[in-house]
C-alpha cells in the first residue's frame, strides 16, 4: 500500500469523516465520492495533485503530510502546519538548535 493511502486513511479517521464525506467536501461527485475515496486508500488508484490539494485543504493538512514515511514526521508536519506565523518561528529556531544546524536558507528553490 502506498503511503499516501496510508496517511489518508489516518487524516481522514482522526477527522471523523466517512469516505464519502470527504471525498464531497473535495469536490468528487456524490455519486462516486466514497467509492473513489476508497480506492484512494486501498492504493488502486492515486489522485493527482489537485485532488490532494483539495483533500488536504478540507483535512486542513499541507500536501506534505500525506507523503511523509515515518508516522513521527508526518505528525510533525501536522502539528507545524497548525501552529500561527510567530509559533512556527519559534519550533523552527528550537529545532534548529536542538539538531546543531543553526540554520538553514530556504528562501529559493534548490540548486
Amino acid at each position: 500500500m502506498s503511503i499516501f493511502a496510508v496517511r489518508l486513511k489516518q487524516a481522514r479517521k482522526a477527522a471523523g469523516l466517512s469516505q464519502e464525506k470527504l471525498g464531497v467536501l473535495a469536490g468528487v461527485d456524490e455519486m462516486s465520492a466514497s467509492a473513489r475515496m476508497n480506492q484512494y486508500e486501498r492504493g488502486k488508484h492515486e489522485p493527482d495533485i489537485a485532488m490532494v490539494t483539495r483533500i488536504a485543504k478540507v483535512l486542513r493538512l499541507p500536501v506534505s503530510f500525506f507523503y511523509a514515511e515515518t508516522d513521527g514526521e508526518a505528525k510533525l508536519i501536522a502539528a507545524y502546519y497548525r501552529l500561527d506565523a510567530s509559533q512556527k518561528a519559534v519550533l523552527l529556531e528550537q529545532a534548529l538548535a536542538f539538531a546543531g544546524i543553526g540554520s538553514v536558507d530556504v528562501s529559493g528553490p534548490p540548486s
